[in-house]
């Protein structure tokens, strides 16, 4: 084991939201095990993205099984190529089409979340544009021209694009503040962009731009947004949808048809080339990929586009295809994630690991025997209660941790998200003709 020290406050961090089942915002190196195909083929999709390309994959795996961890830990290797990276969960107030504000809302999240290599956090986006505007004046004091002149020259290449007017007019009017000291000019700007004005009259007063990024214009920004930041002297961009379930759950067909029509306008400019240094994941449950009734799969375009390499069978794989599962770890993977664990919860310090590796031998029986191979297919529940041991054993000095052991109570991973679906069911009857009218 590596005899790195870990600092108190990232030791922290990881340990009480792996307890809360909740996946670390950072440190996520230090805990992961397995799945290296599945990582190589996503960091070619990030290299493409980088020389100009597009991707859109789904990544698909049982819940609790680490999803939401492996897209974080893909987000943290965008940023390390340089590219901006977006981050959102979908939710019943967050989807893809909407008529209501909810992909506004959606749209709004990503903004929020938006991070670089300097800002991996969040709240990178008035950075951006800061950035840009400083390389305007570095420009334009090598051309001898005003930088006006050379911002508006830079934001016509946006014009050819939907809404790529008025985004270059709010970059000016973010140049503007600058220039002149005005910090509300400046805020107003940030917030256009972050798609925070809800009235095209509030957008219009403080700004002078006619529209605002809605409902209808989500996919629209996020193509500006792509082109903008590398003008800003980024790769690309990289956007994370997780909790792509909730789109699942929708009881209205029509609604589900809208929002899966929105997924296959991203395919489409992915396969096509159209889209040019952006790059999409989903996050997904095999209900949400599968599902003939309510799932993509529902949707025929979505199905011919999304359907699986016949010839990955029998425990061949191909992780090439637009659809990426996850593999299950295995035994051996999960034993080096418990001796990650301990590592990390003793500070990186060998000479302060609290059990000895017959405790972790004694630790998978016990799972074993309790929940079968469930306790390393989705391992989140395990994981917590392991934690929860080192946690007694660290406040309990002295105590024998053979009894411990064997009281760990376990449940395998039941997903919640599914409760529901089975009265929804019901209404879709009556939407079977509105669902006929958004095929392909």
């Amino acid at each position: 084991m590596n005899d790195t020290r870990i600092r108190p406050r990232d030791r922290d961090a990881i340990i009480q939201s792996l307890r809360a089942g909740v996946v670390p915002r950072s440190g996520q190196q230090h805990v992961q095990v397995g799945r290296v195909r599945e990582v190589e083929s996503l960091l070619r999709n990030l290299d493409s993205v980088a020389d100009g390309g597009s991707t859109a994959r789904f990544v698909i795996g049982e819940y609790g099984s680490g999803k939401t961890f492996f897209l974080n830990l893909v987000r943290a290797a965008a940023l390390k190529k340089r590219l901006v990276t977006m981050h959102a969960d979908l939710a019943p107030d967050r989807r893809l089409h909407a008529t209501g504000g909810q992909a506004r809302s959606l749209y709004a999240e990503l903004a929020r979340n938006t991070s670089t290599s300097a800002k991996p956090d969040g709240g990178a986006l008035a950075g951006i544009v800061e950035r840009f505007v400083s390389q305007a004046l570095a420009t334009a004091r090598e051309q001898g021209t005003s930088p006006e002149h050379v911002i508006r020259q830079r934001m016509a290449e946006l014009s050819e694009l939907v809404g790529g007017y008025d985004f270059g007019t709010v970059v000016e009017a973010y140049w503007r503040g600058h220039d002149t000291g005005n910090e509300q000019l400046k805020i107003d700007a940030v917030r256009w962009l972050r798609g925070e004005f809800t009235t095209k009259t509030e957008a219009r007063a403080a700004l002078g731009v006619r529209t605002i990024v809605d409902d209808s214009s989500f996919y629209d920004q996020l193509k500006l947004l792509s082109r903008f930041v590398c003008m800003a002297g980024y790769t690309g961009l990289l956007v994370c949808l997780d909790e792509m379930v909730n789109l699942y759950k929708l009881t209205s067909a029509q609604a589900r048809s809208a929002n899966y029509e929105q997924i296959l306008r991203i395919v489409n400019d992915s396969l096509q080339g159209i889209s040019t240094h952006v790059g999409f994941l989903f996050g997904g449950t095999p209900e949400f990929l599968m599902d003939t009734r309510r799932g993509l799969y529902s949707y025929e375009a979505l199905q011919s586009r999304l359907a699986e390499n016949a010839f990955a069978a029998n425990g061949l794989v191909d992780h090439s295809g637009p659809v990426l599962r996850l593999g299950n770890l295995t035994q051996e993977d999960f034993y080096i994630l418990l001796t990650k664990l301990r590592h990390v919860h003793a500070s990186g310090d060998p000479t302060q690991y609290l059990v000895p590796d017959a405790a972790l031998h004694a630790f998978m029986r016990h799972c074993s025997q309790n929940i079968g191979d469930a306790y390393f297919r989705t391992p989140r529940t395990t994981i917590r209660e392991f934690l929860n041991l080192l946690s007694v054993l660290e406040h309990n000095p002295g105590l024998p941790w053979e009894p411990l052991v064997g009281g760990v109570v376990l449940e395998a991973e039941r997903n919640p998200d599914l409760a529901p679906l089975e009265p929804a069911a019901q209404d879709e009857s009556r939407v079977d003709d509105e669902l006929a009218t958004f095929r392909l």
